[in-house]
């Protein structure tokens, strides 16, 4: 069977880092609620967070009424979802772009025969991935797919996408985009701490990669899902009048931590009998018997937010810097939905101490549960 290797992986953010103003702008909404205020400063401190990037441009001090340089955020004129959805496939576009451009796919344009776009903030048509075929100068003739609206864990199924094809035809080259504009979707809705999450956690990000049966970068093994019980409702992203509109629960951290002590392990897979090196290109040979966390040296988390982090941590009792990749990427970036992923495999990828074998894994609504295991092989 054929072996399906991540080569490499561009990313892109926008110019304007906005986490500071994101919050300033949420805090002076509350100062009516000194307790609410105090709770969403609190929540602030502790998310970890140091930077995020949107498409908006922070506007001038006092951020009291107006979020941004354009005044497209006011108080109490927040725009309508047409309104976003304009803004949508241009930024989107420009984004996309420039991870394809940190990618650097000039040696391999023509040969690019499958395109796949994963984005749960955004619709056109002829959609984000007919742009980008036109843009990169690809093909016409490149397969072209769409995964859309999966939220978080977009980025595992559009690897796995990208995975069958290669199994299927291994001369295939695949283009994989995944592109999130959050910053689009903030919503005025002070009275509702957890729909306030947009303006503490959520930015803005594009990740690009190439999956080929070429053995370099990342080697994919095999992938799982599940749903974690009774949590259907506890991750929603619906659109109405006012965008598309995210409900996060608390209780989403404590599920998770709960139920990957029995369940977690399932989902790891089993334990490889020897390590694969550039150049072999055949599978894994699995063995019985499933692999416990603590064997893993790599691990690829969702930075879905601080606390969905320590969840894991605590749940599959890994060592303190086990997610520390994903730590890193939520400081610098916060939850960029479906790239976030992919800025973690990046990181991964340019460690030189990051070697052997890893599990990435990551959560969205379902609430759904995928994982993959990958190796990093030595040089």
């Amino acid at each position: 069977m054929t072996q399906v290797w991540i080569n490499r992986i561009g990313t892109a953010v926008p110019p304007h880092d906005i986490h500071a103003e994101f919050v300033d702008f949420a805090l002076s909404a509350l100062t009516q609620d000194p307790h609410r205020q105090a709770l969403f400063a609190r929540m602030a401190a502790m998310a970890g967070i140091e930077h995020r990037y949107a498409i908006f441009e922070p506007g001038p001090k006092p951020r009291d009424t107006i979020l941004d340089a354009g005044g497209f955020y006011r108080r109490g004129a927040f725009p309508s979802t047409g309104q976003r959805m304009a803004l949508f496939p241009p930024h989107a576009l420009a984004l996309s772009m420039r991870a394809i451009d940190a990618l650097d796919i000039e040696a391999e344009r023509d040969r690019i025969t499958h395109l796949i776009v994963a984005s749960c903030t955004g619709f056109s048509a002829p959609g984000l991935d007919h742009d980008i075929m036109r843009a990169a100068r690809l093909p016409d003739g490149v397969e072209r797919t769409m995964v859309g609206f999966m939220g978080c864990f977009a980025a595992v199924n559009a690897l796995k996408l990208a995975r069958h094809i290669v199994r299927s035809e291994p001369d295939s080259l695949v283009l994989v985009v995944n592109l999130e504009l959050s910053s689009l979707h903030l919503q005025e809705r002070f009275e509702d701490l957890p729909r306030m999450l947009s303006f503490l956690l959520f930015g803005d990000g594009a990740a690009a990669c190439l999956v080929s049966a070429t053995p370099t970068g990342l080697a994919l093994g095999k992938f799982r899902a599940t749903v974690i019980p009774r949590t259907a409702d506890l991750i929603t992203w619906h659109i109405d009048d006012t965008g598309f509109v995210m409900h996060l629960s608390g209780q989403v951290p404590g599920r998770i931590r709960r139920w990957l002590p029995d369940h977690g392990p399932g989902l790891l897979g089993e334990r490889p009998s020897r390590g694969i090196t550039p150049g072999e290109g055949t599978p894994w040979n699995i063995p019985p018997g499933e692999i416990s966390p603590g064997e893993i040296p790599l691990w690829a988390v969702h930075a879905g937010g601080r606390s969905i982090l320590d969840a894991v941590q605590q749940g599959l009792d890994l060592p303190a810097d086990a997610l520390a990749h994903s730590r890193a990427v939520l400081r610098d970036y916060g939850n960029m939905s479906s790239a976030t992923l992919m800025f973690v495999l990046d990181r991964i990828m340019r460690c030189e101490t990051a070697r052997g074998d890893g599990v990435a894994m990551a959560f969205g609504p379902g609430l759904s549960v995928e994982t993959f295991r990958f190796q990093h092989p030595a040089p």
